[in-house]
Formats: structure tokens, sequence, C-alpha cells
């Protein structure tokens, strides 16, 4: 449907992908277990944020009026970091695993020139995310073409 929009507004030589940033939670450690692990806490507090703002389009509404109660949260069938990882909403493990991840998304979406990436969501300590940046700039960033701009 995105292309079909963009066509209908004027724009051509559209791919899928096109005109869009995606958005896409990581988060780099020596396995997909440690980094789920770590993780977690921050998926937590994103879903307090984002899911009554409708960004979590799976949450019924028991599970909205549950999410802020620590006694009703852990029996309301909310995501888990491991259903949200399988979804592919978040990406966790290793460096090279992040790295795969991205290029899937790259073959996928031909037209798609920028992401949003990183763990940078509600609740992460700073001195983690410029951990995870540092990674993610180290480890996972010289795997891709830099773009130049025109």
């Amino acid at each position: 449907r995105w292309t079909e929009t963009l066509v209908d507004h004027g724009y051509s030589d559209i791919q899928l992908g096109s005109r869009l940033v995606l958005g896409l939670p990581t988060f780099i450690a020596e396995n997909e277990k440690e980094a789920m692990d770590q993780a977690r806490k921050y998926l937590e507090e994103d879903m307090k944020m984002f899911a009554p703002l409708g960004f979590f389009r799976s949450f019924t509404p028991e599970m909205l009026e549950a999410l802020g109660d620590p006694k009703r949260a852990p029996t309301a069938g909310l995501p888990t970091m491991e259903d949200t990882v399988a979804a592919g909403a978040w990406v966790c493990g290793t460096a090279e695993h992040v790295t795969e991840h991205i290029m899937e998304i790259q073959e996928k979406y031909p037209g798609l020139e920028y992401m949003h990436v990183g763990c940078s969501r509600q609740g992460t300590p700073l001195d983690v995310m410029i951990e995870q940046l540092e990674r993610f700039g180290k480890e996972v960033m010289p795997k891709f073409k830099v773009a130049t701009p025109a």
C-alpha cells in the first residue's frame, strides 16, 4: 500500500521501502540469551510507554489495563522478550546476528535508505545506551557501505 500511495502522490521509480525510516531496537551481547536477559527490563518500560499509544497492536484493552499493575502484569499475557525477538520487533544477540538481520531487511526492502537502530528505549540508562552505540559502531557499522550525501 505504501508504494501505491507514493505513486498516487507523484513519486516515480519507487522500490519497496522507499521514503521510509525503519526503527529497530537492538541489543548486542555475547549471545542471544544474554542480550535478551539484559534488554528485558527495557522492553517492559517500552511497553508501559508505547502500548497505550497503540504501538503494540496485539494489546487488548485488558492487557493495557494490567500493564501498569505489577501484580497483574505477569499473568496478563503480555509479550515477552522472546516473543518480541521471534516477531522481529527487536533484534538481540551478537553483533554478527544484528548485522545479518539488518542485511536481510536491506534485501527485503531495496528502497530503504534510512534506519533508526540501537538501544535507546524508555528507561535505558545512559551508560547502557552509550555502550550499545559504541558496540554497534565498532562491530556492526563497518560491515555496511557508507552512503554519500547527494
